[in-house]
């Protein structure tokens, strides 16, 4: 019985596996019945193999941290130390960073101290230290603070005519005074009145923003390199380069020191924006402060476009190159966007903002987009799809800024062009401090991060140590050797710099405006330079005839008119300038007058004389054509026809002031 148990067992396994695989084969023929009969339970096995596939994936991720930790267990490392490294790597490098920022605004306001004497001088020794637009800036602080009311005193800017003759200039949109808003309403809302002066609040505010500054730069280091001795590396650089990094040792209400430490700001959220394997809450947290940074940004500086734009062409060449994210850098470009339409809608619908080129090219950028699908596949057509989408956004930005312009009403100041090539530094070795900061944060970059000195060996095949050992022990060394170098060298430099007393004393000004409220009329208009203007309108509060601002057309103009009192021309053609103006006196300064300049041709008189052709240069000769002497010359001899039309009322070594007659009075 066992033996003949066996072959039917068999022939019923046989018949099983059989009969298995008979009902596919029928299928396959076109059995109508077996596909009818069997396709519920082939398509429940797909059913359960696929929720088998789910189940195993899921497993799998819940297994993925545990097979770390016993790798990490087979290293040595158990993930309670994993964490605390972490932890520590964080900790360490956030306390380096703020600790960064806060000694460099104690630095800079040490060293503010050091260089004039600031706690010691009075009022109005202190607002003399303000030069230029410096001083203009702080004047409209000062009226702020002074006004009955905030709405009050923010209406008697954007309707100000107690400033420049003649004309009523909304102050706040052409001198983009939102800094000086937001400094009041802090001063005020804070009650800082009873603890702090005004000057002080100000100028406190100035320094701890260039902290915020050093920090930003430090974590974008930081987050490039993956290690925070990039970041020291970073702030090193930044300090001993101080000159070519930042104005603020003598301009510093100056709008790029409100605004640039928002763009450093803005640039770390950015790199960590856009960086991948980023979890969901950094990821959110990036974005949000992006989108804060820019919009402040926007509305702190009114060149602050030109760099965003830099910013949008280098995000365009990333993205088309699928060296980032498309999705998070179309991203980007909605937040200019948006940051364009604010900026224009907050600064008095500035059609400066919609003709600029970021405008252009994001619109081209996002009208663009479809071209994108299959741009980043490595094939011939996606090739050529590439060359096609980038022509197309440069074509379309081009003609789209050409038609905005068209059919916008706005300023074409061509001006501004050469200032924003001086502003940026472009066409010298040294005015770089937008440029100069992110060179020190790459060059960091470069020194402190493992992928790049694991590209530079595999480059140089090197096989006689690990390159991955040697990329690491480098990146680590390295930095360590720069800055103990850096410290040896110039930290000794920098301690003497805080330990040297300077003296700046300035009495001839502090004179002249000492006579001018005393002794000038309260309806007085004064004419001169505009960096000295400026200085009267701070400190005296008597109205100007010009200002040193660089966006209007008219005020260029007065400018340059105004100016010609260190020209060659008679005492008739200065008067009737001067009075066009409604001045009442006019201040001359020997500085400028006798001016001893190291390279011809580049004083003030200099350009001046070639401007109106009173000195030709031919072959290195110079030949004058003029038959009037210098202007502020020939005022100081006293004799007809300048003391027909001027009358010296004020002077000492520095400063010449004269009344400008109202009635004529001609003698021999």
């Amino acid at each position: 019985m066992r033996e003949h148990s066996r072959p039917r067992g068999r022939r019923e396994a046989g018949g099983g596996a059989g009969g298995a695989d008979a009902s596919p084969r029928r299928e396959r023929r076109g059995d109508p019945a077996a596909g009818c009969g069997h396709r519920p339970a082939m398509e429940e096995g797909a059913a359960d193999l696929r929720q088998r596939k789910k189940q195993n994936c899921t497993e799998s991720d819940k297994m993925a941290p545990e097979e770390r930790n016993k790798e990490n267990s087979k290293l040595g490392k158990s993930p309670k130390y994993m964490l605390i490294q972490r932890f520590a790597k964080l900790f360490f490098g956030c306390l380096a960073a703020v600790t960064s920022g806060m000694m460099y605004a104690v630095y800079l306001s040490t060293y503010h101290e050091r260089k004039f004497w600031f706690s010691s001088r009075q009022e109005l020794e202190r607002e003399i230290t303000f030069q230029g637009d410096s001083a203009i800036y702080y004047s409209f602080y000062k009226e702020l603070l002074k006004a009955p009311s905030f709405e009050r005193g923010v209406y008697e800017l954007t309707h100000n005519n107690k400033t420049i003759s003649l004309k009523t200039i909304n102050a706040v949109q052409q001198m983009t005074l939102y800094p000086e808003l937001i400094a009041s309403v802090l001063y005020q809302a804070s009650g800082s009145e009873e603890v702090i002066e005004p000057v002080y609040f100000y100028i406190g505010i100035v320094f701890g923003l260039q902290g915020i500054y050093v920090t930003a730069l430090f974590v974008t280091s930081w987050v490039m390199s993956g290690t925070w001795l990039a970041g020291m590396l970073t702030v090193a650089w930044f300090i001993i380069n101080r000159t070519d990094t930042t104005r603020i040792d003598y301009s510093i209400p100056s709008r790029e020191n409100w605004a640039l430490p928002y763009f450093a700001c803005q640039v770390a959220a950015l790199t960590g924006y856009l960086k991948k394997n980023l979890n969901c809450s950094a990821e959110k947290f990036c974005y949000l402060l992006v989108n804060a940074s820019t919009y402040t940004f926007m509305m702190m500086w009114e060149y602050s476009h030109y760099l965003l734009f830099v910013q949008a062409v280098s995000l365009f060449l990333l993205d088309s190159f699928a060296l980032a994210q498309t999705e998070k850098v179309h991203e980007v470009y909605r937040i200019y966007l948006f940051s364009v339409i604010v900026g224009y809608l907050l600064q008095f619908e500035n059609s400066a903002l919609l003709v600029s080129p970021l405008l252009s090219l994001v619109v081209a950028l996002m009208l663009s987009k479809s071209l994108q699908m299959n741009m980043k596949k490595s094939t011939f057509v996606s090739r050529l799809l590439k060359i096609m989408y980038i022509y197309l956004v440069l074509t379309v930005a081009v003609t789209l800024n050409f038609l905005l312009k068209m059919f916008i009403p706005h300023k074409e100041n061509e001006h501004l062009l050469k200032f924003i090539e001086v502003k940026l530094g472009l066409n010298t070795t040294k005015m770089k401090y937008l440029w100069t900061p992110y060179v020190c944060m790459l060059a960091a970059f470069g020194v402190c991060s493992p992928e790049l000195w694991m590209t530079l060996f595999k480059w140089l095949r090197l096989k006689a140590v690990h390159p991955i050992l040697l990329a690491l022990i480098l990146s680590m060394a390295v930095p360590t050797i720069i800055g103990f170098s850096l410290w040896k060298e110039f930290f000794p430099r920098i301690m003497t710099e805080l330990t040297e007393l300077q003296e700046f004393y300035d009495p001839d000004t502090v004179e002249l405006m000492t006579w001018i409220k005393r002794q000038a009329p309260v309806a007085a208009v004064f004419a001169g330079s505009p960096q000295l203007m400026g200085v009267i309108k701070l400190c005296t509060g008597w109205m100007v005839s010009s200002l040193p601002l660089y966006n209007d057309d008219d005020l260029l103009k007065r400018n340059e008119n105004i100016y010609q009192i260190y020209s060659k021309r008679s005492a008739e053609d200065i008067y009737k300038i001067l009075t066009s103006y409604k001045a009442n006196f006019l201040v001359i300064e020997d500085s400028i007058c006798n001016e001893v300049g190291p390279v011809r041709g580049c004083r003030v008189k200099d350009l001046l004389d070639i401007a109106n052709g009173h000195v030709v240069c031919e072959e290195g000769d110079n030949y004058a054509y003029s038959k009037y002497g210098r202007f502020c010359h020939e005022i100081k001899m006293n004799y007809s026809p300048y003391v027909n039309y001027f009358t010296r009322v004020y002077w000492n070594r520095s400063y010449f002031v004269y009344r400008i007659n109202t009635v004529i009075s001609f003698q021999s």
